[in-house]
């Protein structure tokens, strides 16, 4: 995602492998040519600020929005036209494989 994000990670178990991450998606950021995505273990999402457009949902997620993505889910890709932040929780601890 370089050029159209910044990514921060927060904490991570280093046994685990669950992570809390922070994402900065700038203005204009469209993540079409990535594809739409999907992993094998559950994570939940918070978009803190700005808006985010998830193309498999056909929903604007805006500031406040929360959510709780289960092992296997399509999501994405992603577009913003303003920028935003979004706060996400991953669990790869949990996988289904």
């Amino acid at each position: 995602m370089e050029g159209f994000a910044e990514e921060l990670t927060l904490a991570i178990d280093e046994k685990t492998g669950d992570y809390t991450r922070l994402t900065r998606f700038k203005p204009g950021a469209d993540t079409s040519s990535f594809g739409a995505k999907t992993h094998s273990y559950p994570e939940e999402i918070l978009v803190m600020e700005g808006s985010l457009y998830d193309e498999a949902f056909n929903k604007l997620l805006q500031a406040g929005d929360y959510a709780s993505r289960p092992p296997g889910e399509v999501h994405g890709p992603f577009k913003t036209e303003t920028g935003c932040v979004v706060l996400e929780v991953s669990f790869p601890s949990q996988s289904v494989d």
